[in-house]
């Protein structure tokens, strides 16, 4: 693999914007931040960890506005770039510890295609507690 395929410090920096909305529950503001990155980085795999959170942000818009129809096609959507990063082998060290990767990739891959509405707020509940905010600045691109 390139070391321009494997996840780095500069991609998880790269997230903090977006991650800090995710976690404020501002589901199209981390969406629209995680885009402008995701879109960055064409061809890189890692991308698809962008494209992932970007997923689920989207199902939980819909969650949000209580459109199950939404909730649903976006959770399948969100379980092929779960499945996409493992194949691409793009989930390292950083992603499992710093955005509580395996706890977020199992609450989308445990429910079910047809969940119903409710299923879906323990996801809507999901924070990335383990991202280094404390160690990245606000803007990616600045030196501290």
């Amino acid at each position: 693999m390139k070391e321009s395929e494997i996840f780095t410090w500069e991609n998880l920096c790269s997230m903090r914007s977006g991650i800090e909305t995710f976690n404020q529950q501002k589901y199209w503001e981390c969406h629209e931040e995680l885009e402008h990155i995701w879109l960055e980085e064409r061809t890189n795999p890692c991308r698809y960890v962008y494209w992932a959170v970007i997923q689920v942000a989207a199902t939980m818009v819909h969650f949000r506005d209580k459109k199950l129809i939404g909730c649903q096609g976006m959770l399948v959507k969100s379980k092929e770039k779960f499945q996409k990063c493992r194949d691409l082998h793009v989930v390292n060290t950083l992603v499992l510890e710093y955005l509580s990767w395996e706890k977020l990739e199992q609450m989308v891959m445990q429910l079910p295609d047809d969940a119903p509405i409710q299923e879906f707020a323990p996801l809507f509940d999901f924070r990335f507690h383990n991202y280094p905010f404390a160690k990245i600045p606000l803007e990616s691109g600045s030196e501290s």
